[in-house]
C-alpha cells in the first residue's frame, strides 16, 4: 500500500506526460526501480524513458527547470531518477547533450552514470568527477589564462611531503607521512592556508597527528617544494580552476555558455572547495539538480559536509524538493533496523532523516549473534558463509563488513580455513601491508639470530619475545591517540602481538621460529582464487555497494562507535556509518560482536549502544527520537525562482582592542594586535609556563608540542572556568583538552596541577 504521507501528484498539465498507473511502476518491485537487464533496449521515445519510474522518481525526471533538490534514502533508486531526468530532457529536446554536466565523486560512479545514459539514448552527456571536469577545463584554458606549459600533475603526495619534512628537519615515519598528507588535503579542500591551519583545525575539532604548528610548517614547505619543481596536486586542480574562473570573467562565461545544466550526485559529500567551483560554474543561473542523503554523511574527516545539501532550500527558495523513500533494495526487516538506528540519532542530519519504506516482499529477520571472543566470531561467520555458499548463494553476493582494516586478518584466516574464496576491497591484504611485512622480517631475523639481540635478553616466553621485537617497529602497550595511518599501523602490529599470545596459549612449547612458520603458512593460505569470492571490506569502502547477504562484524563498544570518537558529532557519524552498513544488505543481515578479544580473555565488552532497543532483549537508549521525513514533493515558493540570496561573505577577524582587521595567525589566536595592550594575568602565564616545562620534560618532547606560547598567552588572557571555554581557545583541540584540560583549568582556578591530580 502506498504510504499515506506520500504527496499525491497533481493531474499533469496539458502537454506533460501522463502519470503511470501503480501497476506499471511497481510491477516486479525491485526490477522496476533499481535493477536492469544486462543489455536493455534503448527507449523508443522520451515518454518511454519515464516508464517504470515511481511517482517521486518521475517528478525528478520531469522537473527540468530551476533548482531541484532530491533527498534520496538508501536503495531508493537515486541514480535511476537522475539519469532518467537527463535522458528525458535530452530525448524531449529540452536539454542539449553537450550542455549538461553531471558530476559525482568516484570514477566508478561516473562510469556507471555514463553507461546508463547511453542505454537511455543520451550518450553525448558529460558525466565526470569534480576533479576530472576541472582538469579538462584547466588544461584547455591554461595557455590563455596563465601561459606556458601547465605544471605536471602528481599522482601521490607522500614523496613530496617527505621531502618537505626533510627540508624542515622533521622526521616522519610512513604512517605519519600519510597522516600529515591527509591534513594537507583537508586544509586545501576547506580552503585553509598554512598560516590558518592551527585555528581552523581547532575550530573543526580535528585531532592533529602532530603539533598544529608543525603541521602548518610542513604544509607551507610542501607548497614550496611543489613550486620549485613546477608540479601540482589534485587539490590544486580545483583551486587553480576556481582562481581562473574568479579572475577571468571571459573564461568563466565561455564555460557557462558550454554547460548550462548541472547535476550533482552524492551532494552530502561536497567540500567547501567543490561547492565554490560549482557556484562559479553556475554563475547567476539556477539550472541545478542535486541529490544526496544527509544520513549517509561518513566522510566529514576529509572535509565533506552535508550543510550544502541541508541549506539548499535556503539558498534557493524557489527549489523543488523531492524526497525518495521507497526502498527497492532491502526487505522490510532490514529497512526496519535501518530506520531504528536513526530513530535515536541527534544533530542536524538526524533532523532531516528519511523514513524508508520497503517495497520488497518480507524476508528473514536480522540475525544477532554474540561470541565469547573474536576468533570464535570469525569462525562463526565463516561457518555460516560456507553453509550459504553450499546452499547455492554465490560467494560474490556475500560481504563481511568491519570498522577498521586491521580486523580483516581474522576473517581472512577464518574464510581460508573454511575453504571459502574471498577478496579484499579498499584495503591491502593483511600480510601485504608494509608494516606487517616489515614486522615479519624482524621476527624472522630474531628467530634466526635472537641470541645476539639485546632486546631479547630479559624475555623468556614467546609473547614477550614478539612484543620486544615489535616494539622496535612501533608497537606500544597503549594505542596512539586519534585515528589515521599511525593508528592503523599500530593496530596491524597489535594484531600480530595478539596472534602470538593466542598461538602460545594453544602451543605452550612453541618457539619464535614456530610462530614465523605459522605466519608464513597463514600468508600462503590466502592465495585462494578471489574472482568470485566473498567481499571483505571496511564500512567506508562499502559505500555505494550492495549484496544479498551482509555480515556486520565487531559491532561492539570501542569498535562501533570507535574508541577515538569522542564528540557528539563524531558519535553520530559512527551511527551513520553503521546505517550505511545495514543498508548494504538486500535480504540477509547478520550482526555480531565478541565479549572478549582473545580466547580466555575477560568478557568485558558489550554490544554497541547503537543496537539498544533494536536487538532482542535490549532496551532503548534514553534520548530524543526524531521524526522521520516522509517521501513526496515540496514545491518552491512562488515567484522566487532564481532569487537565491547572495553567498554570505566571510566576516574578518578584528582586534578586540583597536578593531583592526587581523590577518596574522598568531594575532588571530589572541584576537588582538601584538602591539595592543594585553589584559593577560602575568602570574597565571608564568604558572602555565612552569607547568608546560614539567610536562615537556616528563614526555621527552619540545615545550611547544604541549602548548605554544601563543596558546598559553590566550589561556592566561581568558582564564577559562570550564572545559567549554577552554576548548574555544585556538590551539587547544580535543586531544589536548582531554590530556591537559584538568591541569590547565586547575591552574586557572589557582590550584597547582599536583593538587588537581590528587583530587582526580
Amino acid at each position: 500500500m502506498t504510504p499515506a504521507a506520500l504527496v499525491r501528484l497533481s493531474v499533469p498539465a496539458c502537454g506533460q506526460p501522463a502519470q503511470p498507473s501503480r501497476a506499471t511502476w511497481q510491477h516486479g518491485c525491485v526490477t522496476a526501480a533499481t535493477h536492469s537487464t544486462l543489455f536493455p533496449q534503448v527507449p523508443e521515445s522520451a515518454d518511454a524513458v519515464l516508464e517504470g519510474l515511481d511517482p517521486e522518481q518521475r517528478e525528478v525526471a520531469t522537473a527540468l527547470h530551476g533548482p531541484v533538490c532530491v533527498l534520496a534514502g538508501a536503495g531508493t533508486g537515486k541514480t535511476r531518477a537522475i539519469t532518467h531526468r537527463i535522458a528525458y530532457g535530452v530525448r524531449a529536446g529540452i536539454l542539449h547533450p553537450s550542455s549538461v554536466l553531471a558530476v559525482t565523486f568516484t570514477n566508478r560512479a561516473a562510469g556507471e552514470m555514463r553507461g546508463r545514459l547511453r542505454q537511455l539514448g543520451a550518450g553525448g552527456v558529460q558525466a565526470r568527477t569534480f576533479h576530472s571536469a576541472a582538469l579538462r577545463q584547466l588544461q584547455y584554458f591554461w595557455p590563455k589564462a596563465i601561459g606556458g606549459a601547465m605544471p605536471r600533475l602528481v599522482d601521490r603526495k607522500i614523496q613530496l611531503v617527505a621531502d618537505a619534512a626533510a627540508a624542515c628537519r622533521i622526521r616522519l615515519d610512513r604512517g605519519e607521512l600519510r597522516d600529515v598528507t591527509a591534513e594537507i588535503e583537508w586544509s586545501k579542500v576547506t580552503q585553509t592556508v598554512p598560516a590558518d591551519y592551527a585555528p581552523a583545525a581547532a575550530k573543526a575539532g580535528r585531532e592533529s597527528p602532530r603539533d598544529p604548528a608543525e603541521i602548518a610548517q610542513l604544509y607551507a614547505a610542501y607548497e614550496d617544494v611543489k613550486r620549485e619543481r613546477s608540479v601540482i596536486d589534485f587539490e590544486d586542480v580545483l583551486l587553480l580552476t576556481v582562481a581562473v574562473l574568479q579572475d577571468r570573467h571571459d573564461i568563466a562565461e565561455q564555460i557557462r555558455a558550454q554547460y548550462q545544466h548541472f547535476v550533482v550526485d552524492e551532494y552530502q559529500d561536497v567540500s567547501p572547495l567543490q561547492q565554490r567551483l560549482l557556484e562559479l560554474w553556475l554563475g547567476e543561473r539556477d539550472s541545478l539538480c542535486v541529490v544526496g542523503d544527509a544520513s549517509q554523511t561518513i566522510y566529514s574527516f576529509t572535509g565533506a559536509t552535508p550543510d550544502h545539501l541541508l541549506d539548499f532550500r535556503t539558498r534557493h527558495p524557489g527549489a523543488t524538493v523531492v524526497k525518495l523513500v521507497r526502498d527497492y533494495r532491502s526487505t522490510p526487516q532490514v529497512v526496519h533496523l535501518a530506520n531504528g538506528l536513526l530513530a535515536q540519532a541527534r544533530g542536524r542530519a538526524a533532523d532531516h532523516r528519511l523514513e524508508l519504506v520497503s517495497q520488497r516482499a518480507a524476508g528473514p529477520e536480522p540475525v544477532y549473534a554474540e561470541y565469547t571472543d573474536e576468533p570464535a566470531e570469525a569462525e562463526g561467520a565463516a561457518r555460516r558463509i560456507r553453509e550459504l555458499v553450499d546452499s547455492g548463494i554465490p560467494a560474490s553476493e556475500i560481504a563481511v563488513l568491519f570498522r577498521t582494516n586491521a580486523q580483516s586478518e581474522t576473517y581472512e584466516q577464518a574464510l581460508a580455513d573454511a575453504a571459502v574464496p574471498y577478496q579484499l576491497r579498499g584495503a591491502e591484504r593483511f600480510f601485504d601491508r608494509p608494516e606487517v611485512r616489515k614486522a615479519g622480517i624482524a621476527l624472522r631475523g630474531a628467530a634466526r639470530f635472537g641470541g645476539n639481540d639485546s632486546l631479547l635478553d630479559d624475555v623468556v616466553d614467546l609473547p614477550s619475545q614478539v612484543r620486544a621485537v615489535l616494539s622496535g617497529e612501533g608497537w606500544t602497550t597503549q594505542p596512539p591517540a586519534g585515528s589515521g595511518a599511525v593508528r592503523e599501523r599500530w593496530e596491524s602490529l597489535a594484531a600480530l602481538v595478539n596472534l602470538a599470545q593466542d598461538f602460545a596459549a594453544a602451543r605452550p612449547a612453541a618457539t619464535l621460529a614456530d610462530l614465523v612458520a605459522e605466519l608464513d603458512e597463514r600468508a600462503n593460505a590466502q592465495h585462494a582464487p578471489t574472482v568470485q569470492g566473498v567481499t571483505l571490506a571496511s564500512l567506508h569502502s562499502a559505500k555505494g555497494l550492495e549484496w544479498d547477504v551482509v555480515f556486520l562484524v565487531g559491532v561492539a563498544e570501542g569498535m562501533m562507535p570507535i574508541t577515538y570518537a569522542k564528540t557528539d558529532e563524531q558519535i553520530e557519524e559512527e551511527r551513520r556509518l553503521l546505517y550505511v552498513g545495514v543498508t548494504r544488505a538486500r535480504e540477509h543481515l547478520h550482526v555480531s560482536w565478541a565479549l572478549s578479544r582473545s580466547p580466555g580473555g575477560r568478557p568485558n565488552r558489550r554490544p554497541s549502544r547503537f543496537l539498544d532497543g533494536l536487538r532482542p532483549g535490549s532496551t532503548a537508549t534514553a534520548g530524543r527520537t526524531t521524526a522521520g521525513g516522509a517521501g513526496g514533493i515540496e514545491r518552491g515558493i512562488p515567484g522566487t525562482r532564481g532569487s537565491a540570496p547572495k553567498r554570505a561573505q566571510r566576516v574578518p577577524a578584528r582586534c578586540r582592542v583597536c578593531g583592526r582587521t587581523l590577518t596574522d595567525a598568531g594575532e588571530m589566536k589572541l584576537m588582538r594586535c601584538d602591539d595592543c595592550p594585553s589584559d593577560m594575568n602575568e602570574g597565571l602565564y608564568e604558572r602555565l609556563r612552569a607547568w608546560r616545562a614539567d610536562q615537556a620534560r616528563s614526555s621527552g618532547q619540545p615545550a611547544f608540542c604541549v602548548f605554544t606560547d601563543r596558546t598559553l598567552m590566550a589561556i592566561a588572557e581568558s582564564a577559562p572556568d570550564d572545559e567549554r571555554e577552554l576548548a574555544r581557545i585556538p590551539g587547544v583541540g580535543m586531544r589536548k583538552l582531554t590530556r591537559y584540560g584538568a591541569d590547565v583549568l586547575a591552574i586557572c582556578a589557582g590550584q597547582s596541577s599536583a593538587e588537581s591530580t590528587d583530587q582526580d
